[in-house]
């Protein structure tokens, strides 16, 4: 297995705590630009793209969810930042558990958003990995506008999912195929009892991904755990509802200083 490389994206705003921003697979830094606004006014906001999603370089080597938070951390501190908050979304949402448990000298908090410590079944992350090598990404594109948002959003918000849904289209094939196998592999559960990292859990209420019950099982399982439901919310919370998830953060990692 290799550490990947991730690209930050530094969004100028507060001097406050540092908050380093996560996405799901399949998405971009696109997917906090509504909440970006909201979130700059108490935090120093960097957001870090997956492997050949968004800004971030193309990978072609194998990485476990472990090794993501790591780049995360190789990413931070590149851009001199030391201690932060970190908050995530499905994929992200692991990486923020990889890493209460692997640097916790390093996050002060972590949120884990529409997520859970085991996402799906390994077969078929693996089968996914397979049809977008042979296929591209383009072809998740239906299915993921049917899992991503709560009913209505698309037609509510169409330049909102669009904009999601063309950087899912861009993203390089082999790479996400990659973030596939890692989330096959992945299951924090046998380890959430070891987080002492304060968690806060953000989950959607209308999420066909992640149940409510796997979602609340993260803040449960924990040493310290918060949960909260993010109302009229699908899978992509931060870009459905960007003012309850800005106000979630803001309320727990700032009472966190």
């Amino acid at each position: 297995m290799t550490r990947p490389t991730l690209a930050g994206l530094r969004v100028e705003g507060s001097a406050g705590p540092a908050l380093v921003l996560g996405q799901s697979l399949g998405t971009s830094s696109l997917l906090w630009d509504r909440a970006i606004p909201l979130l700059r006014e108490h935090f120093a906001v960097l957001s870090v793209d997956l492997p050949g999603h968004g800004e971030s370089p193309a990978a072609r080597e194998p990485f476990t969810v472990g090794e993501l938070a790591d780049a995360v951390v190789a990413t931070a501190t590149e851009a001199r930042i030391d201690r932060f908050f970190y908050a995530g979304v499905s994929l992200g949402g692991q990486v923020a558990l990889e890493l209460a448990l692997r640097h916790p000298d390093r996050v002060e908090g972590v949120a884990v958003i529409c997520s859970a410590a085991k996402i799906g079944s390994e077969d078929a992350w693996r089968e996914r990995a397979a049809t977008v090598r042979r296929q591209g990404t383009p072809v998740m594109v239906e299915g993921s506008a049917q899992r991503w948002f709560a009913p209505g959003f698309i037609e509510a918000q169409p330049d909102v999912a669009g904009a999601l849904l063309r950087s899912l289209a861009f993203a390089d094939d082999e790479s996400y195929a990659l973030c596939c196998e890692a989330l096959a592999g992945s299951d924090v559960r046998p380890r959430l009892s070891e987080i002492a990292v304060p968690v806060l859990a953000l989950w959607g209420q209308h999420d066909p991904v992640v149940s409510v019950e796997q979602a609340r099982a993260v803040a449960e399982s924990v040493a310290n755990g918060r949960g909260i439901e993010i109302a009229g919310a699908g899978h992509l919370a931060p870009a459905e509802n960007p003012e309850a998830v800005a106000a979630a953060l803001i309320d727990s990692f700032r009472e966190r200083q």
